[in-house]
């Protein structure tokens, strides 16, 4: 079984408001993320921020870590209910494939050109905490080479919504 995780836990200063519950004319950015999680996972869970929409956990072992502090609390969620792996995602990612699971798999590997996508091993949770106490960049690609994760390049990027043109663009089909 596999965990899908949104990580959702960021400020979005770029973005100057809430960009998990902006509007992308089909639902909030969100709400897209997890249906495309919840397409391919047994279960999905919103990292970092408190969500009424669904289970949800506070980042680990504390907020203001970035992404590594929502995969960490995933992954221990995901160990606690018996998941082999866990697929991350942020929330400002529209247009997920639905098949992230099969061009990602054997974890651990994650999307080159945007590692907070990633599947990733549930026994690998003590390495991350182990990573965040002794790392202070906090890096996703640093943590993937630590636990020798792959990237993987898509046959197309990612839309990432960081700034309110970028969420323009995406809407206009730019």
């Amino acid at each position: 079984m596999i965990l899908g995780a949104v990580l959702a836990g960021g400020e979005a200063r770029r973005f100057g408001s809430d960009k998990a519950l902006a509007d992308i004319g089909t639902g909030r950015l969100i709400d897209g993320v997890i249906a495309a999680l919840a397409a391919q996972c047994a279960a999905v869970v919103v990292c970092g921020r408190s969500w009424t929409g669904g289970p949800w956990v506070p980042d680990r072992p504390r907020a203001g870590l970035g992404p590594l502090g929502g995969l960490a609390a995933a992954l221990h969620h995901a160990a606690g209910g018996g998941y082999a792996a866990v697929l991350s995602a942020a929330c400002d990612l529209p247009d997920l494939p639905h098949d992230l699971i099969d061009r990602l798999g054997p974890a651990p590997a994650f999307v080159a050109e945007c590692p907070v996508v990633g599947l990733w091993p549930t026994a690998s949770a003590a390495a991350l905490d182990e990573y965040l106490a002794n790392d202070t960049r906090r890096s996703m690609r640093g943590w993937g080479a630590a636990v020798g994760a792959r990237a993987v390049t898509l046959a197309r990027p990612l839309a990432n919504i960081n700034r309110p043109e970028d969420l323009a663009a995406f809407v206009r089909g730019a």
